[in-house]
């Protein structure tokens, strides 16, 4: 933005200079919440059992894999060993050089304060450069106790990155697009595992009833699908012991059943470790399938997304833990061993997991593998909730019913209306494609489409916040996408093999996303272009120039300073206003979660006799409005105690000359504000209005009485209108009597004022914005939940004002 010339200084005048006066930020009232910040430390026993919990939630898609790889890496049947061979070279390093390497030693470090997945990458480079797309963040955020940023030298490599990603709107809106983008095919991939693991665990029906057909298997793995589907309002918390042994049980099954075939079929396959036979294996079938096959072998790293996505509940190293001494010794035996079984039995490729078990074992492990199945498909459904709820909360989201299903757990949450549309999703893909082959194939692109986003954000990750050389960050980039590219060309060849379904379902929730954001940003800027200046209001006088009715008036509004636009619309066309008027603004930060001491920041605009305060609620994008938490009274002991707080940091005024002690302003900045005579009185470290006196230079003076006189301003005439605005009042009993005074309107009634901003789109616009405007977006704004309804505030007590934007 260009700076401000003498003249444009001059022209804002005296009334500019009022109003930021007036209406000044919550900087000490944020530094006195601000808590130190310690890291959580764990004992090697705790670490242990929480590796052992992570079993059950992280990586049961990643260990389901086995039920469907060979069959999909070989869908018409293998000619030679050394093909098999081959392509479990592949999976081996496919599985070193991606889950473990990159993920697990790499990607989840960069985690939002234990929270992982897209949108948590996203919050983290929105708190070290300026890109978030709703500019509603103000210095005061970053003192939260979970607020977390790095400074940068000057000319740094890091710097350079910022500035440039600062620079243009538009670089800001295409890292959204990729955001949106890895978010809707993660949601995706929460529709085909459930899909893809519950139909190949019931597969293992028709192995031991040759004459069983494919309708039957089909048949029953909708019956479980929509059993899975229907206990989730019961959350996962009731059943969340029973996941970790049985997946625990899964590995063991795998692994154990592998190093049996390997010394029963053919321990020749162990070769396969010779990372030589990845290039034998392209060389052979480079101009067959080859495609087809490296499609099928990335299957085998299914569930690595989910694996960061569901971090939020363990410890990076419980997780690291747990991977490199189960999951994959035991992943690594169980392909050698299917590999070995599949040389020796060619023709059965297509079940080789469970034609390879053991008859004596073969219902145990029926039974195990189902329940395994079911385990990894609720870990992809309930991080899909995760996502939902990170994107309702950034603003790119139609506002739905969410429930919070565990006391123990923030992130434990159940969306009936998307628990029921995954349903629908996951039944048609069942029952419309009927074989893993195709399903496997969609399954792998929305994969894979993660992972090259996951890529593509790890770079400003590393460069900016971890503040790595640029030679590591050039190193993980290409080690990244040497793999992962070809993996992508491989499934992008396969689209019209069942590859189109993902890149559908992430096109659908991408309109949603990116038309819900793109109104959303509209309707804040119409906002904030529309506010209406303090100043103006303290020129209405203490009545506001209207009669002050008895009770409290809570007026919503996303803006964190000035006036809202409804509420001027409101006092024009209505002759009263109530005694005490509180404007509150609830906003999303980049972080994870707010922790409830820190979440409101309350003071107090213009002077006592006016009775209007600002309350700030801030909530990070895992944080939730509760049932059973009343928000009108959190809201209302908020301003109890900021009135009770001011009466304390009174006492700091008593002497004629003083300076505010850096407790009071919050630390860190060395700040001090020298008064003379009872001056001082009126500006407190409690977020207290200052009494002034405007002068004709447009600069601000300390009046020695309590009261906005405005002298030789161009307010005079409208303050005229109102009365001088004299708030005379004693600090001894002032306190008592605003305490009374508050209680005795809130008994005589709350009324919570709400704007409806109906966004349409310009006569003159384009046919494409008309349909996402007046169509998308007013249908999603129908179907949605509103803000009463988020809020628990009775209908009787809402007050709706309507206002139309045109864009």
């Amino acid at each position: 933005m260009a700076s401000l010339s003498e003249s444009e200084v001059t022209n804002r005048g005296s009334m500019w200079e009022l109003d930021q006066n007036l209406d000044q930020p919550m900087d000490e009232e944020a530094g006195r919440l601000k808590n130190m910040y310690r890291e959580k430390k764990f004992s090697s026993v705790l670490l242990l059992r929480l590796a052992f919990q992570s079993l059950g939630v992280v990586f049961g898609d990643l260990g389901t894999s086995p039920l469907y790889v060979f069959y999909n890496i070989f869908p018409r049947g293998v000619d030679d060993d050394e093909d098999v061979i081959g392509a479990l070279s592949l999976i081996i390093y496919t599985l070193t050089l991606i889950p473990l390497l990159k993920y697990v030693f790499v990607v989840l470090r960069a985690n939002d304060n234990g929270q992982g997945g897209t949108f948590a990458l996203y919050s983290l480079l929105c708190r070290h450069a300026k890109i978030n797309t709703i500019p509603n963040q103000h210095r005061t955020d970053e003192e939260l106790t979970t607020y977390s940023r790095q400074t940068y030298e000057e000319n740094s490599v890091a710097a350079k990155i910022k500035r440039w990603l600062e620079a243009h709107a538009y670089k800001r809106n295409i890292l959204l697009i990729l955001v949106l983008i890895g978010t809707c095919t993660a949601i995706g991939d929460g529709i085909l595992t459930p899909a893809i693991s519950v139909l190949s665990a019931s597969g293992g029906i028709k192995v031991q009833n040759q004459n069983m057909s494919t309708d039957i298997v089909v048949l029953v793995a909708v019956v479980i699908l929509i059993g899975l589907f229907s206990m989730q309002h019961y959350g996962t918390d009731k059943v969340g012991w029973l996941f970790a042994p049985i997946v625990l049980l899964w590995f063991i099954l795998i692994g154990s059943v592998g190093a049996v075939n390997i010394h029963k079929y053919n321990n020749s396959v162990l070769k396969a470790y010779n990372p030589v036979y990845v290039y034998r294996f392209f060389r052979r079938r480079w101009n067959s399938d080859i495609w087809t096959s490296l499609g099928g072998v990335m299957l085998s790293i299914t569930g690595t997304e989910a694996l960061f996505a569901d971090l939020c509940h363990f410890p990076v190293l419980a997780i690291q833990i747990a991977f490199t001494l189960i999951v994959f010794p035991c992943l690594l035996l169980a392909y050698t061993g299917q590999a070995a079984y599949i040389i020796s039995h060619k023709q059965h490729v297509a079940y080789a997991f469970y034609r390879s078990i053991p008859d004596a074992i073969y219902w145990p492990a029926f039974v195990i593998a189902t329940a395994a199945a079911i385990v990894a498909s609720q870990a992809t459904i309930s991080a899909t909730y995760s996502i939902i709820k990170q994107a309702l909360a950034l603003g790119c989201f139609p506002r739905v019913k969410i429930v919070h299903t565990s006391k123990k757990f923030l992130g434990q949450i159940y969306i009936p209306d998307i628990n029921w549309v995954l349903l629908v999703l996951c039944i048609a893909v069942t029952a419309g494609f009927k074989n893993q082959s195709q399903i496997g194939n969609a399954y792998g692109t929305a994969v894979v489409i993660v992972m090259l986003v996951t890529t593509f954000l790890m770079v400003p990750i590393m460069l900016l916040v971890w503040k790595s050389h640029w030679v590591l960050v050039v190193s993980f980039t290409v080690l990244s996408l040497i793999v992962e590219v070809p993996y992508f060309v491989a499934c992008i060849l396969k689209i019209d093999q069942g590859g189109w379904v993902p890149l559908v379902i992430a096109t659908a929730f991408f309109l949603i996303m990116y038309v819900w954001h793109f109104c959303t940003v509209k309707r804040y800027e119409f906002e904030m272009h529309s506010k209406v200046s303090m100043a103006w209001i303290l020129g209405l006088g203490p009545s506001l120039g209207l009669v002050r009715v008895p009770g409290i008036g809570f007026v919503y509004t996303e803006l964190a300073s000035g006036v809202p636009h409804i509420f001027s619309h409101f006092i024009t066309n209505l002759p009263a206003i109530h005694s005490v008027v509180v404007f509150v603004c609830v906003k999303y930060l980049p972080v994870y979660t707010v922790p409830t001491e820190e979440r409101f920041l309350v003071r107090r605009i213009g002077p006592k006799s006016f009775h209007m305060f600002r309350c700030v609620a801030r909530y990070g994008y895992k944080d939730l409005h509760k049932r059973d938490e009343d928000f009108e009274k959190m809201l209302f002991d908020c301003v109890l105690f900021f009135v009770r707080l001011e009466s304390m940091m009174e006492g700091y005024s008593d002497s004629d000359e003083f300076s505010v002690p850096e407790q009071v302003t919050g630390g860190g900045a060395s700040r001090s504000l020298m008064m003379s005579g009872a001056a001082a009185g009126a500006f407190l470290g409690a977020e207290k209005t200052c009494s002034t006196t405007m002068c004709s230079n447009g600069e601000l003076s300390f009046s020695s009485q309590d009261s906005i006189v405005p002298a030789q301003s161009p307010l005079r005439g409208v303050m005229a209108g109102g009365g001088q605005l004299t708030a005379r009042w004693s600090a001894s009993t002032e306190v008592g009597d605003e305490l009374e005074f508050l209680n005795r309107c809130k008994d005589a009634g709350v009324v919570h004022i709400l704007g409806n901003t109906i966004v349409r789109a310009r006569r003159d616009s384009g046919v494409v914005k008309k349909i996402a405007v007046d169509y998308m977006y007013a249908f999603m704004r129908r179907m949605c939940r509103e803000n009463s309804v988020l809020f628990n505030v009775p209908h009787e007590s809402l007050l709706n004002v309507g206002q139309i934007y045109y864009i």
